[in-house]
């Protein structure tokens, strides 16, 4: 390629908010294991929200919830050293709200791990509005835990291309394919009737726009494994009528699907966009958002 490859990110601490709920339990053990194949630190997170409580809840009640906080944190931070016993755990009791204290704690560097949903009891399919406002309001890497906590690992990794500017975040697919040791796949979904009517109107220009989509995604492959000379790189074109039904559909034979995060309008603040919010309520596996570098 041309351009210069970017520097291989480095993969940070990973963050977990828990709450006690099943989904909580199950996220912490997932982040448990991506601290230790990353070999860093795991830190566990417990928002009290007791400063907006104080407002209008009494010192005891507040003092209430703390206790519970900390005995939480304790029991989890036991649990997960049972299973990982080298791995370094830390706990926090936070005062702020739950996006707020996974924010601060995962810093600038830090990658967070929340779960699908938490105590609200909405349906297992709908994402939490923890998760989402992480997801959607954090400059860091976020990943929703989502599958089945038992089904067997494939040995690959996933990352969802949109454009031929991808590789900045793509390598931090990769960088995750490399602590696994899989495989990195490149699934780039192109969607035939977003063209037709409005960009183009014969189909030799179709077939046109499928060949330039197709070189984009080799010429991305070929960045990455510039980058990561031993990781093993495929990549793909999948044609239909819905993109979000496509990455659905990889995420059910994949360990991590991976995605990029756009930019609202005039470059304001993170966005998520509708192929995002349909991956992180409705996938297979694990989905880990990335933002683009500032």
């Amino acid at each position: 390629m041309d351009s210069q490859i970017p520097a291989r990110p480095e993969l940070g601490d990973v963050v977990v908010g828990v709450d006690g709920s099943p989904s909580a339990r199950t996220t912490a053990h997932w982040a448990a294991a991506e601290a230790d194949l990353r070999g860093r630190p795991l830190h566990l997170v417990h928002a009290a929200d007791s400063v907006r409580r104080s407002t209008w809840t009494d010192a005891d009640t507040i003092e209430a919830l703390r206790d519970a906080g900390r005995e939480l944190l304790t029991e989890t931070a036991s649990a997960v050293q049972e299973r990982f016993p080298d791995l370094t755990v830390t706990k926090k009791l936070s005062g702020d709200t739950p996006v707020g204290a996974l924010r601060t704690a995962a810093g600038d560097t830090g990658t967070i791990v929340v779960g699908h949903r938490g105590l609200g009891g909405f349906p297992a399919l709908l994402l939490g509005s923890v998760g989402l406002g992480v997801a959607a309001r954090t400059q860091v890497p976020v990943i929703v835990v989502r599958g089945e906590s038992e089904q067997p690992g494939t040995g690959v990794v996933t990352a969802a291309v949109h454009e031929a500017g991808d590789l900045d975040w793509l390598l931090v697919a990769a960088a995750e394919a490399e602590a696994r040791k899989a495989t990195l796949r490149l699934v780039s979904a192109w969607n035939v009737l977003t063209h037709v009517g409005s960009v183009v109107t014969m189909l030799d220009d179709l077939d046109a726009l499928a060949r330039q989509r197709t070189g984009e995604v080799k010429a991305l492959a070929a960045g990455v494994a510039e980058a990561y000379p031993h990781l093993n790189v495929t990549h793909h074109v999948e044609t239909g009528t819905s993109t979000p039904g496509t990455l659905i559909g990889a995420s059910g034979h994949t360990d991590l699907i991976v995605m990029g995060r756009g930019r609202r309008l005039l470059g304001v603040g993170p966005s998520l966009g509708r192929v995002a919010h349909a991956l992180l309520h409705h996938a297979h596996c694990p989905v880990q958002i990335v933002s683009p570098p500032e």
